[in-house]
């Protein structure tokens, strides 16, 4: 067994008793094998009063011989099977008969027995793969999302499953423990490589050049809507003494330089904007290459998380959104469930029409199978000690639950089959005497 995978079987292995039935079929059960049991046991009831009844005739001919010899053999038929049958789960009339009460004294040796038998011969590679791809799971899983009736099913359970999820995550401990290990992972996380390669691949895509000239513009309009704001802000900070004429300028000239600037940066092959690309390539090569500017960078990051009021932010953040989703869900057209009913039809169907897809999804699930096939030693030993760690009368009774009743069969047929060779081997001997 592998280092990392030297986990105690104790530890996985559930409460010691096998799983238990629905009450309604374990009486089921039950009255089925008090009904086979007692008729077994009258089949041979029968056969013993027929042979003691034969006795007390005073002068038996051939009929009540023959009669006798049948009951006499039936009853040594369905004695001995019904010790064969009793044997299996328990000693019989309670005394320690060597080979007997065979499932509960070898149920170490079932257990690993059963465990081999599924490493060797279900969970292997060629078995599980040549099943899987013979039953098109991909496929069949794309057939079923895609059908109609399925989709409001999904949402339905989503829909159920969520309220519970949402509550349970509003647990304080399980919160807490989210912070500090999710918190712990961002700050250890180097964000500047990540933030300047975004910058990157944006300011790459011409998309980004237009949205970058709608932003000026619309900083030149405000600059033109708020003038007379600008001019107050120069009037409140100049001294007593300047002229208002004087601050004016100042703010004219401040609105008019920052206008020009806007507007240079708009032209695309402009000086100023060819400025503005030299030190934005320059500030991406400081994010990816640069290590005092990624410390900067995460300090910046970490001071934010560990922020009070920041914490405070996301925490009524939180409620007001888990609020609103608990409020939607309780709404018979609850968006949340018709968003996930639109997105599983629209996944099936997708996916129903992309072949290439569903070869991905096949390939995935053929590696998580090899992927389970190479802990079936594991797997192996865990059932052994499953099957191991079941306490032996629980074990006996489900098990002759189970298959009890179609063993009284057995001792049926032994009280018959037995009875029919006693008539024969009378009717022989007779014969050839």
């Amino acid at each position: 067994m592998s280092p990392d995978r030297s986990r105690s079987l104790d530890t996985l292995a559930p409460s010691p008793q096998p799983g238990a039935f629905p009450a309604v079929a374990e009486d089921g059960l039950r009255r089925r094998l008090r009904r086979n049991r007692t008729l077994a046991t009258s089949l041979l009831v029968a056969m013993g009063a027929v042979f003691l009844g034969t006795h007390f005739v005073s002068d038996p001919g051939f009929g009540v011989r023959l009669l006798r010899a049948t009951a006499e053999a039936g009853i040594v038929g369905g004695l001995a099977d019904w010790f064969a049958v009793t044997a299996l789960f328990r000693h019989p009339l309670g005394l320690p008969i060597p080979h007997t009460a065979i499932i509960p004294s070898s149920q170490e040796r079932i257990g690993q027995t059963l465990g081999r038998f599924l490493e060797r011969h279900f969970l292997t590679e060629e078995v599980l793969l040549r099943k899987l791809r013979s039953a098109n799971v991909a496929g069949r899983f794309a057939t079923w999302l895609a059908a109609p009736a399925t989709a409001p099913v999904l949402a339905e359970a989503v829909a159920s499953a969520l309220p519970h999820v949402i509550r349970t995550l509003d647990n304080k401990d399980l919160q807490e423990f989210a912070r500090r290990s999710l918190g712990e992972q961002v700050r250890q996380a180097d964000i500047a490589p990540v933030i300047g390669r975004a910058i990157r691949i944006m300011t790459a895509s011409g998309e980004t050049d237009v949205l970058f000239e709608r932003a000026l513009g619309v900083a030149s309009e405000w600059l033109e809507e708020n003038r007379e704001q600008i001019f107050q802000l120069v009037r409140e900070r100049s001294r007593w003494w300047i002229p208002r004429t004087i601050d004016r300028k100042i703010a004219e000239a401040i609105v008019t330089g920052v206008a020009d600037l806007l507007s240079k940066l708009r032209e695309p092959d402009s000086e100023v904007r060819l400025k503005f690309r030299e030190a934005l390539a320059r500030l991406i090569d400081d994010l990816i290459d640069s290590p005092e500017q990624r410390e900067q960078i995460n300090a910046f990051k970490n001071r934010i998380l560990e922020h009070p009021e920041v914490h405070a932010w996301v925490a009524v953040v939180w409620r007001k959104t888990s609020r609103a989703m608990l409020e939607d869900l309780s709404q018979p057209a609850s968006k949340a469930r018709i968003a996930v009913e639109r997105l599983c039809l629209l996944v099936g169907r997708a996916l129903a029409t992309d072949e290439a897809m569903l070869k991905h999804i096949d390939s995935f699930i053929e590696k998580l199978a090899v992927y389970l096939v190479s802990w079936r030693h594991e797997i192996g030993a865990f059932v052994a000690e499953v099957v191991r760690s079941w306490d032996s009368h629980t074990l006996v009774d489900r098990l002759e639950l189970v298959v009890g009743s179609d063993l009284q069969y057995i001792r049926m047929n032994g009280t018959v089959v037995g009875a029919f060779a006693g008539c024969l081997i009378f009717l022989v001997s007779q014969l050839l005497g």
